[in-house]
């Protein structure tokens, strides 16, 4: 059954191949569009998820970790003596504007932590080093943002906010959602950069205890801290994800994009098979007059759809891993993870045997007697 199907959807090779570059079309577009939407998904949360922090305190009503409103940082002291909490700190995350060596202006994300802590540090850092920001107006960014903010060596200046700021490091891989690249800094810059007064804050911190009880905490925390919100690290993730992508629409964008290449194959593909049924209809005639049942002939069929499908992915997902690598020198990066490259090729033999049975209808109408007419 297996070798009549290849024979059949062989016969006319060039069918054959437009069935193939239909699938790989569509696959390929999927799989870039997907990607697109796991690559920004990780981006709106890098920061988060990176923070090395099991708990973020923010101010009420939180929509976005960049769009926190101050609070007093004296409601710290409240955490400390919280049971446990090993380690708490200050931080800030919030958009500023970056003004380059050349005047120009262009949004970044302020980023300030405590040097002191090993919570909300950059990572990925491929020059200088982060203690190096114990220095007066010391920053950090990313080197995927060199040309967009201007610089490209450490020890440049620039201004934010009208202070000064000099960088001595470089991250690489440090990706945003938004068009505003993370600087990293001391959370005293920060506040200087965003103009907080020296006794607010945008954000606490919090480390617990080794097998703490991360919900126990949290419920702890907010009874011992008036008016504030509190988040696991997991929660203010999701809340994260949740709001770039779906809140404003962007994700939802993209996964329409997706379905829409996975429409344009099974079209492709249903067209092809149809046309290949019709061009070989007295084949299958004479092969039901031989007593072949309609299960023999449906298997024909969606054998020829299957192998169309496996050798279209097979292409396919090649060209995705390859232009998935090369985007993650970029500051877009397509990221396929296993999974779904996996769920890809579910959906890519799902896509083709949908698409036979336009062509299994049309054979089940076949009368056997046709072989006989003309």
């Amino acid at each position: 059954m297996v070798s009549l199907a290849f024979r059949n959807l062989f016969y006319d090779k060039i069918r054959s191949i437009v069935t193939i570059i239909g699938i790989v079309f569509s696959v390929v577009l999927s799989s870039i569009q997907l990607g697109l939407f796991v690559g920004f998904q990780a981006a709106t949360a890098s920061i988060v998820e990176n923070s090395n922090a099991d708990v973020w305190i923010s101010s009420q009503n939180l929509v976005s970790v960049e769009n926190g409103a101050p609070f007093s940082e004296r409601k710290i002291y409240k955490v400390l003596s919280t049971p446990n909490v090993e380690e708490a700190t200050k931080n800030i995350v919030q958009f500023g504007t970056w003004k380059r060596p050349d005047g120009a202006e262009t949004g970044v994300e302020i980023v300030g932590f405590d040097l002191k802590s090993e919570m909300l540090r950059p990572w990925n850092i491929v020059e200088g080093s982060w203690d190096a920001l114990r220095e007066p107006d010391a920053v950090i960014v990313d080197s995927l943002y060199k040309e967009k903010l201007g610089v490209s060596r450490i020890g440049e200046t620039v201004e934010i906010r009208g202070y000064k700021a000099k960088i001595v490091g470089f991250t690489h891989g440090i990706r945003t959602f938004t068009t505003s690249p993370a600087v990293f800094t001391s959370f005293k810059n920060a506040q200087n950069y965003f103009g907080l007064p020296e006794n607010q804050t945008l954000y606490i911190l919090v480390k617990a205890t080794p097998n703490a009880n991360l919900q126990q905490l949290k419920r702890d925390l907010q009874a011992n801290v008036a008016d504030v919100d509190v988040y696991t690290r997991a929660e203010i993730t999701a809340k994260q994800q949740n709001y770039w992508m779906f809140g404003t629409g962007a994700g939802v964008t993209v996964l329409i994009a997706a379905g829409l290449g996975l429409l344009v194959g099974v079209v492709v593909v249903a067209q092809t098979i149809y046309s290949a049924t019709v061009d070989h209809i007295k084949e299958y005639g004479t092969l039901k007059a031989m007593g072949a049942t309609n299960f023999y002939l449906y298997r024909i069929i969606i054998a020829q759809a299957l192998i169309s499908g496996v050798i279209g992915y097979a292409l396919a997902i090649g060209v995705s891993l390859f232009i998935s690598f090369g985007s993650l020198q970029g500051t877009t990066a397509i990221i396929i993870p296993w999974q779904l490259a996996i769920g890809l090729f579910g959906l890519t033999m799902l896509m083709c045997a949908l698409a036979s049975i336009v062509s299994i209808n049309k054979v089940t109408r076949l009368d056997p007697a046709m072989v006989f007419k003309g």
